[in-house]
């Protein structure tokens, strides 16, 4: 049986947190998934079985954050899953941790060795608490007492540049930091310190995240005008980028599961 479900945070921390999302499976049979780039650091809070990375081959840490990742991921488990995740908004995770964000890129680290002593208290009380609707309060909690101790300085500045990537597919990191009001070196290293991905990284998981949810809305659509729309220069680009994020070209993805886009579809 499985069930998953998505809770949208309180209007406090709606601006840095999307959502968070419950995944229960009790299964004896092996679960495989496919982690792809979606653009968004995340807190897992792993209450069951924990998933085993066939790329590092290692079990993920029992409570963790997953940084911006420019690879796809294969996971699998065995036994029952009750997974806590909290999806934060690309410019909203640097409003709780002490770490430039860039410290997460393509990683995964664990809550005990961050240095934040209230964030493994956190941790630990999620996972004696079986009540779903309880750890979401808990966390709220933990992180509305942490708003007041944030520099917005360059929040509004992030958030402008990244509202200027997911309205324009094919956008320069120029344009973006003339849209910051920075320098383009002063933008690069602050939006790299708040998104934890450079500018071109993020833009690149950005416009595959599009490709992913046209197919989703438009699933008749050629390659030829799906990479026109979403920004790539030509076709073969599209299939190498997809490849690259999903391990598989547009065709074969299409043909294993269906496209589904994190990120555009909860905007």
């Amino acid at each position: 049986m499985e069930t998953f479900n998505i809770i949208y945070p309180s209007p406090a921390l709606a601006p840095y947190i999307r959502y968070y999302w419950l995944l229960k499976v009790n299964t004896v049979s092996v679960i495989s998934e496919t982690s792809i780039p979606v653009g968004c650091i995340n807190l897992i809070f792993h209450r069951g079985s924990r998933m085993f990375s066939e790329t590092t081959k290692e079990l993920q840490p029992r409570s963790f954050i997953g940084g911006i990742s420019t690879e796809f991921t294969e996971l699998t488990s065995t036994g029952n899953v009750d997974m806590i995740v909290v999806v934060f908004q690309p410019f909203g995770a640097r409003t709780f941790f002490p770490l430039p964000m860039s410290e997460f890129f393509n990683n995964c680290i664990s809550v005990n060795d961050i240095g934040d002593i209230s964030l493994q208290e956190l941790a630990n009380r999620i996972q004696d608490i079986r009540d779903s609707k309880l750890s979401i309060e808990l966390i709220e909690r933990h992180f509305i007492k942490q708003l007041h101790s944030f520099d917005h300085y360059n929040y509004k500045r992030i958030a402008t540049a990244i509202e200027a990537v997911n309205n324009q597919p094919q956008i320069d990191v120029t344009t973006l930091s003339d849209t910051a009001c920075l320098s383009y070196k002063q933008f690069t290293r602050i939006f790299t310190e708040h998104v934890g991905a450079k500018p071109k990284e993020f833009t690149r998981i950005i416009r595959f995240q599009r490709a992913l949810y046209v197919l989703q809305t438009t699933p008749q659509i050629s390659l030829t005008q799906l990479a026109f729309e979403c920004g790539y220069y030509d076709q073969p680009h599209l299939i190498k980028e997809f490849k690259a994020f999903s391990g598989c070209t547009p065709s074969e993805f299409v043909a294993k599961c269906s496209p589904y886009s994190d990120y555009f579809s909860t905007l």
